[in-house]
């Protein structure tokens, strides 16, 4: 399974989410699922069915003490951790083991951004 994460600002729009989504995406392998917080899950819907993936709503309490690459100081105020793609990613794959492949990148008009993670063990069978 492989997950990308993604945080963005309300009005954000599948332009925003499409950039960030194509920058985190450069040299990672083919996603599977999209992620981010369930309060902002229909708005990833556009996206999602243009890219024929489903949505994994992530309960604020799944991304509780989840380590982040970057640490974000509007994403530490907002929802309590350092980068919301990059936690919504690892949260999505709860349960395996997980890692980021990179930070989350930015959207061009920084409203968006998306990180990757990765099921440990697929990426080991790859």
């Amino acid at each position: 399974m492989i997950v990308a994460g993604f945080g963005f600002r309300a009005g954000a729009s599948v332009f925003s989410l499409c950039s960030a989504y194509q920058l985190a995406r450069e040299g990672a392998p083919p996603v599977t699922h999209l992620a981010t917080f369930a309060d902002k899950a229909d708005d990833l819907a556009e996206l999602a069915n243009l890219l024929f993936l489903p949505v994994i709503a992530v309960a604020p309490e799944q991304v509780v003490g989840l380590q982040t690459l970057t640490l974000s100081k509007s994403s530490l105020a907002a929802r309590g951790v350092g980068s919301v793609a990059e936690a919504c990613a690892l949260a999505a794959l709860r349960g395996r083991e997980a890692r980021l492949l990179a930070p989350r990148r930015i959207s061009q008009d920084r409203m968006a951004t998306c990180a990757i993670a990765q099921d440990i063990a697929q990426g080991a069978s790859q």
